[in-house]
């Protein structure tokens, strides 16, 4: 497992009995978590006094009880990165903290590149992978469904200093979007995907991640340039084990392109627990020819 231990401004305290207990900044959450299935004790007096718990509801979706005084949005920073936060629904903050390992992977391939990069940033949700590659040094092109979710993006980029930087805003089927790009001949040196577990295709058509990913891939793979440096397929589905994504990545860009696939769970340490990481998502990772992680 590769841990996300980076972090400064992050703390995850400790999980038990189906919940996270984590800090962002200053500010103290308390989180459902479904992976936490041990009851261990809640021993740090935090847990009893944090400044906001995400309460499922019994019909489904939940909401945040403030229990102390609260920005409604407030910042943390990871190295040059800021990143705008706040609790929304469905318990998220807006930032996925385990993905650290992944933006500074994705960052130290392209500063080592030593040439111009392209990165196509799909499902891009608020934008860490975009921020982090454009802090590397490349261009990118940010693509995602939702204008709200979009628009986070841009604010966590002017927070970095980045709004400068080469990046195209796109709210967009990921789907029609990369079709599209396919038609007018459109390369990228680097793809990046984060699918839901659930979606709808061109057509308003309901998917399910596990039977489509394979179709996805192959369809962006015509986006690839010749030397091409990697594509990243991010997965929070229990269905979809970072084996079978690796295998996917085998079958379609690494027979094509040769190089290099590798899978693993990523995970964040628990602060109070040394030596324990919580498993947070999977990653499955196709690196070109004589690119190294």
């Amino acid at each position: 497992m590769r841990t996300a231990d980076c972090w400064k401004d992050y703390e995850l305290i400790d999980c038990s009995d189906g919940e996270r207990l984590e800090r962002w900044g200053d500010i103290v959450l308390v989180r459902p978590d479904p992976q936490v299935i041990w009851k261990t004790p809640k021993e740090n007096p935090l847990w009893f006094n944090p400044h906001a718990i995400y309460n499922r509801s019994n019909t489904g979706g939940g909401s945040w009880r403030v229990c102390k005084k609260m920005p409604d949005v407030w910042q943390i920073a990871l190295d040059e990165l800021k990143f705008n936060i706040k609790t929304m629904g469905f318990k998220h903050t807006g930032l996925f903290p385990e993905q650290a390992v992944n933006w500074k992977m994705t960052a130290d391939i392209i500063k080592n590149a030593g040439r111009p990069v392209k990165v196509l940033n799909l499902f891009a949700y608020t934008g860490g992978a975009t921020v982090a590659a454009l802090n590397a040094g490349a261009s990118v092109t940010h693509v995602d469904a939702s204008k709200g979710m979009t628009l986070w993006a841009k604010e966590n980029a002017a927070a970095s200093r980045l709004s400068d930087a080469p990046v195209r805003w796109l709210v967009d089927d990921c789907i029609k979007f990369v079709q599209r790009e396919i038609r007018r001949g459109n390369k990228y040196d680097i793809i990046i995907m984060d699918p839901p577990s659930y979606g709808r295709g061109p057509g308003g058509e309901v998917w399910k991640l596990e039977n489509e990913v394979y179709g996805f891939v192959e369809m962006c793979m015509e986006l690839l340039t010749e030397e091409s440096l990697m594509v990243l397929i991010n997965s929070y589905t229990t269905g979809l084990s970072p084996s079978v994504m690796e295998y996917i990545l085998g079958e379609t860009v690494q027979k094509k392109f040769g190089g290099s696939t590798s899978s693993d769970e990523i995970g964040i340490p628990v602060s109070s627990k040394p030596g324990r990481v919580l498993p947070c998502g999977a990653s499955a990772i196709w690196l070109g020819k004589g690119v190294e992680k």
